[in-house]
């Protein structure tokens, strides 16, 4: 095999190419390009064709073009601040070339007097004058080809000119080797894959603009799909090779708990409840996702497989992305719990030093049973004294590392279990959920109602103050979503701060107001007034936190509905129908909606069902939209489209599973191009 690290100059910090700088390094940072590979990976977003020159008779205003004229005169002020100008004719008309900080010599230079050349830039009018305001190429007649061609155009940042970015992506394409590649020639050859060299030459100078479904960018979707699937893999392998002592359960506590339950569980829950139980019996570590829509019992589960683990004689750890969910999940557990032995505690950031370190010395002599916490539950000066599971809450907040981080806390012995609320559409579940088995809680429990979803436009918004009347007189809660905090004049969404003030009017002294910007302590005091029902009318962005129950919650006006996807409209609905009574969700959105926004709010009056929602989203939108992929935090890929690509996501599972980690040396520079290398290390070794 030919040595694989050819490239290696690759994975260098940018500042060790040519030309750039402190200034230049920091531009490039706000693009988020820090090595060298960065730049490979930034492709055009579009071409502009400069290869046809015109003569002057021919100039479109607005337009980029490419123009041949002999300089005629300069014309440089020596009042500050004015610009340079440099007339130029072809036959009897004429344009003007405007330079703004531009030095004199520089310009002599470039344009010298009664030479011809060839100029490319923006055609702009003014004062009855054609021009060009700081041209992007100027050559010499005799390198017209120079200038006169197809150009690929970035998204750049401020500081940087398509000039100089260019020149950087050319420095490195120039110096790429042919590598020996990570895939075998049979599987290249069937594919119609090339070399990653002669890919990314075609990508960074396309003759059109770059089609996602041509060879070339498929060969860079496969890429970044794989590695991602051999993170996964790995982290699975690691969980799975390393046997545990089987717990030992007899539903004591189970039937206990259940017993306090005022409803059955469903057959769906009682399913997934033996493939727990089954994990926590086995010799194989747990390492599964229990992945149920807004209100479908997921932590009733949770708590009820951490009953059946400390029944065997260890500890659990509840972790939850909020101190407030923390709370609530803590609460639920001390009702549930309230007729057995088992000890329960709660650590988050409001607990004070004091009883932080009696918690900690409680927990390491194994005082304590079921612990709920946020991030500061697995702080390294924490110690469990048997920790037997972790339970996540809202999972994609954690990365794979953190989760695998988790997990050493409770050693060999540790099971895992993670939640999520975002329905992920099946396409993406392997690229996302790789590592962990899945288990679908699609059932409701039967004491739960369905959300009865209505639209109305916005110019009827008076017609709600009657029924907000109403629903305020019988103690029932009202949420009002607003998309933006402030005004904006660029996009046409409401004010929360604004509908606040409006709202307060009509209803004063029962409105609250809850945003992004609040800082967690505010946010957090507004939450809990709203939980005491201290507040009747939440005005709120979308932060409302995932998760929380409100049970008195059963109003959810949305504003500019039409603003928002599908899922993200679905998990905002979820925040209401928590209680026994029949709850609304009204959808106001803006008159002359699109094809795409009435299809929306459409699907939403008909299903509540969030799996289906997420399908209908990604055919919708495609999956950088999808409230699971951008807003949860769950990382985007950069080429890969669920949609577009679902047929190479396939492949890429079939091929997956021939991948041993004997064989994961070849894949190292892949890993390495994609950031993946890194954590496949530590998982590993």
């Amino acid at each position: 095999m030919q040595n694989i690290n050819k490239n290696n100059f690759l994975f260098d910090d940018i500042s060790s190419l040519k030309g750039v700088g402190p200034k230049i390094k920091k531009y490039l940072k706000n693009k988020k390009i820090e090595k060298i590979k960065d730049l490979l990976w930034d492709l055009p977003n579009q071409i502009i064709d400069r290869s046809k020159i015109s003569n002057l008779k021919q100039l479109e205003i607005g337009k980029m073009m490419t123009i041949k004229v002999t300089v005629s005169k300069y014309s440089f002020p020596r009042i500050m601040n004015l610009p340079n100008k440099v007339i130029c004719t072809d036959g009897d008309k004429k344009i003007n070339i405007i330079f703004f900080n531009s030095r004199e010599g520089y310009i002599r230079k470039v344009l010298p007097i009664k030479n011809e050349v060839v100029i490319s830039g923006k055609i702009n009018y003014y004062k009855k004058n054609y021009q060009i305001i700081n041209p992007t190429y100027i050559a010499p007649i005799e390198k017209k080809d120079d200038v006169a061609k197809i150009f690929p155009r970035y998204s750049l940042t401020e500081g940087l000119t398509e000039k100089i970015y260019r020149k950087l992506i050319d420095s490195v394409l120039n110096k790429i080797e042919d590598d020996e590649d990570w895939y075998s020639d049979e599987f290249v050859k069937k594919n119609k894959f090339r070399k990653l060299k002669d890919v990314l030459l075609n990508l960074h100078n396309p003759k059109k603009e770059i089609d996602i479904q041509s060879n070339d960018y498929r060969r860079l979707v496969y890429d970044e799909i794989i590695s991602n699937l051999i993170t996964l893999l790995s982290a699975r392998r690691v969980v799975k090779i390393k046997k545990k002592k089987r717990k030992i359960v007899n539903n004591k506590f189970k039937n206990i708990i259940l017993k306090n339950f005022s409803f059955n569980l469903t057959e769906n829950q009682n399913n997934i409840l033996n493939d727990i139980d089954k994990d926590i019996q086995s010799d194989n570590r747990m390492f599964r996702l229990l992945q149920g829509d807004v209100g479908s019992g997921k932590t009733i589960l949770a708590l009820i497989s951490a009953a059946a683990v400390i029944e065997s004689g260890y500890q659990v750890g509840f972790m939850s992305p909020t101190e407030i969910l923390s709370d609530q999940h803590y609460k639920l557990a001390k009702k549930l719990f309230f007729s057995t032995n088992i000890n329960i505690e709660l650590l988050t950031g409001k607990t004070n030093t004091k009883e932080k370190k009696e918690l900690s010395l409680k927990l390491k002599r194994g005082k304590i049973n079921l612990i709920f916490g946020t991030h500061s539950l697995f702080q390294k000066k924490i110690e469990f004294h048997k920790l037997g599971l972790v339970i996540i809450d809202e999972q994609h907040k954690f990365g794979v590392k953190q989760r695998l981080e988790l997990a050493k806390k409770g050693g060999a012995n540790c099971d895992i279990l993670v939640m999520s609320a975002t329905p992920i559409p099946r396409t993406m579940m392997l690229s996302i959920f790789g590592d962990m088995d899945v288990s679908r809680l699609k059932e409701k429990p039967k004491n739960r109602k369905n959300i009865i979803t209505l639209a109305k436009p916005e110019d009827k918004i008076s017609e709600l103050w009657p029924l907000l009347k109403k629903q305020i007189s019988i103690n029932n809660q009202v949420f009002w979503v607003c998309p933006l905090i402030e005004k904006s004049n660029k996009l046409d969404c409401s004010s929360a701060k604004n509908k606040f003030d409006l709202i307060k009017k009509i209803f004063p002294g029962k409105v609250g107001l809850i945003h992004g910007a609040l800082e967690q302590k505010n946010k957090n005091e507004v939450l809990n007034k709203f939980l005491k029902n201290e507040i009747k009318i939440l005005v709120s962005t979308t932060v409302i936190e995932v998760g929380i129950d409100f049970p008195n919650a059963n109003v959810m006006i949305i504003e500019n509905a039409n603003k928002f996807g599908l899922s993200q409209l679905h998990q905002l609905r979820g925040r209401v129908g928590r209680g026994k009574n029949e709850s609304i969700c009204i959808l106001l959105y803006k008159k002359n909606l699109s094809i795409n926004s009435k299809k929306r709010l459409k699907i939403l009056k008909s299903t509540n069902d969030g799996f289906l929602i997420a399908d209908e989203d990604l055919k919708m939108r495609g999956h950088g939209d999808l409230l699971g992929l951008q807003q949860s935090g769950i990382k985007n890929f950069k080429f890969a489209d669920p949609l577009q690509h679902k047929s190479l996501f396939l492949l890429a599972e079939k091929n997956i599973k021939k991948i041993d980690k004997n064989n994961l040396k070849k894949f190292e520079n892949l890993l390495k191009l994609h950031d993946r290398s890194g954590i496949v290390s530590e998982i590993v070794n």
